[in-house]
């Protein structure tokens, strides 16, 4: 799930080399939270307009993640 998520998004950015992921421990909920690092520069080519791409990325990591009986959150630090 990591790599996939570091996949999508060096495809985005223009500097593929700050991205970085941070993955907690699930929760009392069974959520596991990925914490998405992205140069400062790039963060908005990984929100997008209205947060479109945030979204998209969202729905892309809890489709794969249902695949796998999990449950997932993005957030963009």
């Amino acid at each position: 799930m990591k790599d996939l998520l570091i996949s999508i998004t060096k495809g985005l950015v223009d500097d593929p080399s700050a991205v970085s992921v941070d993955v907690d421990e699930p929760n009392e909920e069974g959520v596991t939270v990925y914490h998405l690092h992205v140069a400062e520069d790039d963060m908005g080519r990984v929100i997008g307009k209205q947060g479109r791409i945030a979204k998209a990325i969202r729905v892309v990591m809890r489709a794969a993640a249902t695949r796998n009986d999990a449950k997932i959150s993005v957030e963009i630090d």
